[in-house]
């Protein structure tokens, strides 16, 4: 049996946002699973010495308009929230508590917290906000709020980034097919071709 495909976001990526709506089902057609892991791009960009793209001279005014342009031509809604970006440690920590009891679970958590930034405008750094859609999912409330307020899942987040950037992730999304990797929601005409080839 092929290994699970690695699809590593940052939930304030409106680009992870995308690949997350369209990543389970490309991988269900070709017979492959999806292992979802949130990191943090700020670890990544202590490595890198980047910077957010929306405050990147030029190339933040163009992120802006691709973000929603490319959300229409995937079919999907994005409008940019405020405030943007955030940081999206409680989110990420809420996750991998959340899959430690039920990976489907965790997966519609991520999928509903992206919804909610980039579809609502809910604040997703806030912890109230992550509480509300963990809770919404069935999630128990009171012990995932002491969860976060503990060291474990601190040590398990950076451990986390710690291996993404062990594996090369340097942005979001960032997929890994069998050792191959696939930054960005553009390269999904490539990653679909992958997986019904075997490579190229």
């Amino acid at each position: 049996m092929s290994e699970p495909i690695d699809f590593y976001y940052d939930f304030s990526s409106p680009y992870g946002y995308f690949m997350a709506e369209k990543i389970d089902a490309l991988a269900a057609a070709h017979g492959r699973s999806v292992r979802w892991r949130p990191f943090l791009l700020g670890a990544v960009y202590k490595v890198t010495g980047d910077v957010p793209l929306p405050s990147k001279p030029l190339k933040g005014d163009y992120a802006r308009r691709d973000f929603e342009r490319s959300a229409r031509f995937l079919g999907l809604t994005c409008r940019i929230p405020d405030p943007f970006p955030i940081g999206t440690q409680t989110a990420a920590r809420a996750f991998y508590w959340l899959e430690a009891q039920d990976a489907d679970r965790a997966r519609r958590f991520a999928l509903e917290t992206f919804r909610a930034y980039f579809g609502d405008n809910r604040d997703i750094s806030q912890p109230e906000v992550v509480l509300d859609i963990a809770a919404a999912l069935g999630a128990d409330r009171n012990a995932l709020q002491a969860a976060l307020g503990e060291d474990t899942l601190k040590v398990r987040l950076r451990a986390e980034c710690d291996a993404a950037i062990a594996r090369g992730v340097f942005g979001s999304p960032f997929v890994i097919i069998d050792g191959e990797p696939f930054w960005g929601v553009d390269r999904l005409p490539q990653i679909e071709r992958w997986l019904e080839t075997g490579g190229f």
